[in-house]
């Protein structure tokens, strides 16, 4: 077998993959941003098409980057930071000084060092960095390249050995290019994809985005690789042959170049392609092979350069370049740069996982120590986490544990918090076996190690991991005397309180207060801590964390000390958090220029995710007072912000969940499905997805499109955020996030069935949510929420139901005229529910007085009809009438099709549409087919009369008639004639 042949000069079988890739550039760069993922098993020619494709684009429009291939811990945004590299190296800096607000290239430093020093004016937030990588890749897009042609396209390679950090910053992406300009390309391996592997879940959730489209490529048929044989050989392939090669290649090209040339064709496969990738390794010279060795371990990051060669394998500066040389020309490397690079990812691992244990363990020891004396050999991104990488595999254990010490230091510069972690579990698996382990890591206890893992966990969202390293590491830190030991303490019982709260579950208002208790005022990160607890407790009226210092207290503390300490981002925070609290309790005129404030000054500081918070904030407490003109100019106001600023902020998910919720409360439905659908596929989180989907739920049952709120309900966020409600009857605390979530997620589920009419799993949700949910907690939602439940029980008129919801409805507090509408809307149908319409008249007649103080139109529409249908009821059928016109004329405009629906459906049992007969009706009026549709449901003349709001000898009169105009002996027949003819 010859050692591997040329690889073809013309691409065989891909013509229809290339049309494809063309057509989608097409689409990306004149309608709307895109991401293509093509999959494939090892060796089908994935990079070979992607290279052949950006080969046929315009120069300085495409950029690449890759995976990692053997998953070195620690290293985070590898092909982001190639790929930004080669940006700088093509295009200069001016694009990546236009992406920060103020200029500066601000977060982007901490993927490419090169761009100078990693800001410190503010806390870390991968927020600003990804919208700052969005930013330049718009303005990337948006200017044209060295061709003069705009538009842009990155190719992410390997997807299946990313790291966590590159997987949630193309995602990211993903959903935030919502201009036109960029084509994302991400190549994967269908093999490495157990059912463990974070992209086996990632995957599907991509593959449902509108943006992103699949392409699988299949291996060659029997026709192409003939085609691909001859392209290398030059001799076409007799039938037998033919055959054979494609038995033995599976029609993978690159075994198909392995195979093409062999003259023993009938030799057995061997049992791994591996050996077949061995097999012309296996006959070269000795120095060549030693190179070949070298490389496989040195190319930790795919490419190793000519120099640490030289350095590590001992070689002349001659016989190295004779070697590699050859190793070139027979294409089993290939030149990168300054560097090399293997023909081919399964042949670097082939060579490398062939080496002895002994000889692999020198070659990593060598290549680790040509790091200490050259630390320019690899960029300085890349050196702490490779460094590790080679001390750890030659067993070099207190190197080991220092070079991971540096490697996770290294990831939290990055934000890389999932990489952070694993490269910090590594350093505490290595603790006991390091005498002295300590001062390999700057002089860290143990019990600090834990602490900065715990919150790497926390933030890489991984709670339960974060509280079983605080668990591991509390024990060992006393309660004091020593500041820093409470400090520590403090540290890790607020960790442990905040992933408590995560994972729903009992122990963290203890855990919160206690932090707070131990943290001394005057050590550093007292004011964080002190922010958490505040924000924490700032929705609970009744908590006080134990501490007897209430939301505003606290509150207010943070403010004093992130004042006291000058840091202006932690007093935009504090801002948010005081303001909020006031706003929540009804105390306006205070917390919104404080809400203001913060909103000024996250502009001022450059912090976009500030800003939309403190934007959103006030925007939800102004819809909650029925201002809602001025929530949505605000709302508009931010987004123009973030748009004239070239950002998406992640925090975008909530500015525009808000927006949704105006034009839903407001009437203006198709709007708000509108803006849902557009925003939810982009939502950056579960949370905002799961805000999103409820109000969409609740808007197409508004639009009485209830099958398809059905389907909302099945949204894998909403399921899961249901599950978690399972957990909240046992929790004290928690965060107002989560129960503003709970509620909207409840609201939803209850709005849908009573829509389906099914009253049981309506009666069970309403059970479940006086049960679990804390209503008074955050009233805004809860009294949207507690509505569904009094309609729950207006409709069941259960005694006990009513009385349950009633104690619920006294509790809870009332600030502002919408939460005034509220309430009494839930005690008119509670009276309804517990006395009978007639009795609710004039409860209802409050319930509108009250919504007509506010602009929401569809809630006042319903209280009328409520009102109107109660005082028919009641006798006074006049009263009725111009109400039930109203609301229906209110309706149509509104596109409230259920609403317009309810108000046609009483006013036929009014006796309000047109009396005379219609063709094909027998001679009935519209008054007798109402009857008549009621007799073939079955009903009496006592429920005729109750339904028809007329008495039951009205009621008998009707039916004669229509058994007199249909000739029929009885009502059973009358009734069986109206299916069959439709009149029912």
């Amino acid at each position: 077998m010859p050692l591997l042949p040329a690889t073809t000069t013309h691409l065989v079988g891909r013509s229809e993959e290339l049309h494809a890739l063309s057509a989608h550039t097409g689409h990306c760069r004149t309608q709307a941003s895109a991401t293509m993922m093509i999959g494939g098993d090892a060796g089908v020619g994935k990079t070979r098409l992607v290279t052949e494709f950006a080969a046929t684009l315009p120069t300085g429009t495409v950029f690449a980057g890759g995976c990692l291939e053997l998953g070195v811990d620690g290293l985070a945004y590898a092909p982001f930071t190639t790929l930004l590299r080669q940006v700088l190296r093509e295009r200069g800096r001016g694009d990546f000084e236009l992406a920060p607000d103020g200029g500066g290239v601000g977060e982007l430093a901490r993927i490419l060092p090169e761009l100078g020093a990693i800001p410190t004016e503010r806390p870390e937030s991968r927020g600003v960095l990804f919208d700052q990588v969005l930013t330049l890749i718009r303005s990337l897009a948006e200017n044209p390249g060295p061709t003069g042609e705009k538009g842009l396209t990155l190719v992410l390679e390997d997807l299946h050995w990313a790291d966590g950090a590159t997987r949630d910053l193309m995602v990211f992406l993903v959903r935030a290019l919502d201009r036109p300009g960029v084509q994302i390309i991400a190549t994967h391996r269908f093999v490495e994809l157990d059912g463990a592997h974070p992209l086996r879940r990632l995957l599907p959730e991509l593959e449902r985005l509108p943006e992103v489209t699949r392409l699988d490529l299949a291996p060659l048929t029997r026709e192409e690789v003939a085609r691909q044989a001859h392209a290398l050989t030059g001799d076409a392939l007799d039938a037998r042959g033919l055959d054979e090669l494609y038995r033995r290649s599976d029609g993978i090209p690159l075994y198909v170049e392995a195979l093409a040339g062999d003259d023993e064709a009938s030799s057995p496969v061997p049992e791994h392609f591996r050996d077949l990738l061995l097999a012309p390794v296996r006959r070269l010279p000795v120095p060549w092979t030693r190179v070949l060795r070298a490389a496989a371990v040195g190319a930790l990051s795919g490419e190793v350069g000519h120099e640490p060669l030289l350095r590590v394998t001992g070689l002349s500066e001659d016989d190295l370049e004779e070697a590699l040389q050859g190793l070139v020309d027979t294409r089993l490397l290939r030149i990168s740069g300054d560097g090399y690079r293997f023909r081919h990812a399964l042949l670097r691992e082939a060579v490398h996982e062939s080496l002895l244990p002994g000889t692999r363990s020198r070659l990593h020891l060598r290549f680790a120590r040509d790091l200490d004396e050259h630390s320019d050999a690899v960029p300085g991104e890349r050196r702490a986490a490779e460094q590790a990488h080679h001390y750890q595999a030659a067993n070099e254990l207190p190197l080991a544990l220092a070079s991971a010490w540096n490697a996770a230091v290294r990831a939290g510069e990055v934000l890389a918090f999932g990489e952070q972690l694993a490269v910090l579990e590594r350093v505490l698996v290595l603790w006991d076996r390091v005498p002295e382990a300590r001062e390999s890591v700057g002089g860290r206890s143990l019990a600090r190690v834990l602490a900065d893992a715990a919150l790497a966990a926390l933030q890489s969202g991984r709670p339960e991991r974060a509280w079983e390293l605080c668990d591991a590491a509390l024990p060992d830190v006393p309660e004091g005397p020593d500041d820093h030991d409470l400090t520590l303490r403090s540290l890790l019982l607020r960790c442990r309180g905040q992933a408590r709260t995560q994972c729903v579950a009992e122990g963290a208002e203890a855990d919160l207060a206690e932090a707070l208790r131990l943290h001394p005022p005057h050590m550093p990160g007292y004011g964080r801590t002190l922010s958490i607890v505040a924000r924490e407790s700032m929705f609970r009226p009744r908590e006080t964390l134990g501490l007897g210092l209430s939301a505003v207290s606290l509150s207010e503390r943070a403010l004093e000390v992130a004042r006291r300490d000058g840091d202006r981002s932690a007093e935009a925070a504090a801002l948010v958090s005081l303001g909020s609290v006031y706003m929540s309790r009804g105390r306006g005129e205070e917390g919104r220029p404080l809400l203001e404030r913060s909103l000024r000054l996250g502009r001022e500081i450059g912090d976009p995710a500030m800003e939309a918070r403190a934007s959103g904030n006030l925007a939800h407490y102004l819809r909650e007072q029925g201002r809602t003109d001025e929530a949505l100019e605000l709302l508009e106001r931010s987004l123009r912000y973030q748009r004239e600023r070239g950002s998406a902020s992640l925090h975008n998910g909530f500015t525009l969940q808000n927006r949704a919720e105006v034009f839903y409360d407001t009437g203006r439905l198709e709007r708000a499905r509108e803006v849902i659908e557009e925003t939810a596929p982009r939502a950056s989180t579960p949370m905002h997805r799961v805000f999103l989907t409820s109000l969409l739920a609740r808007t197409l049952v508004a639009l009485d499109e209830t099958a398809a709120a059905r389907a909302a309900l099945g949204h894998e966020d909403l399921a899961r955020a249901r599950e978690s409600l399972e957990r909240l009857g046992r929790v004290s605390v928690l965060s107002v996030e989560r129960l503003d979530q709970a509620q909207l997620v409840v609201a939803a589920h209850l709005d849908v069935y009573l829509a389906e009419d099914d009253l049981s799993a309506a009666r069970a949700e309403a059970d479940e949510a006086l049960r679990r949910l804390e209503f008074p907690d955050s009233p805004g939602f809860g009294w949207a929420l507690l509505s569904l439940v009094a309609e729950t029980a207006r409709r069941g008129r259960e005694p006990e139901a009513v009385e349950r919801t009633m104690r619920a409805v006294e509790r809870m507090p009332v600030h502002g005229p919408v939460q005034t509408a509220s309430r009494a809307d839930c005690r008119a149908r509670l009276v309804e529910a517990g006395r009978g319409p007639a009795a609710a008249v004039q409860e209802w007649g409050r319930a509108v007085s009250a919504w007509e103080a506010v602009p929401m139109p569809l809630h006042q529409g319903w209280a009328r009809l409520r009102r109107a249908e109660s005082c028919a009821v009641a006798g006074d059928r006049a009263a009725a009438t111009d109400p039930v016109r109203q609301v229906r004329e209110s309706a149509r405009a509104h596109g409230a099709v259920a609403l317009e629906r309810a108000a046609d459906d009483l006013a036929r049992r009014l006796g309000l549409s047109p009396t005379k007969p219609v063709p094909g009706s027998a001679g009935l009026t519209a008054r007798e087919r109402e009857v008549l549709r009621l007799l073939a449901e079955g009903a009496t003349n006592a429920r005729i009369a109750e339904l028809l709001f007329i008495s039951p000898k009205t009621a008998s009169v009707h039916v004669s008639n229509i058994l007199a105009k249909l000739e029929v002996p009885n009502r059973a027949t009358a009734g069986a004639r109206a299916r069959r003819s439709g009149l029912a």
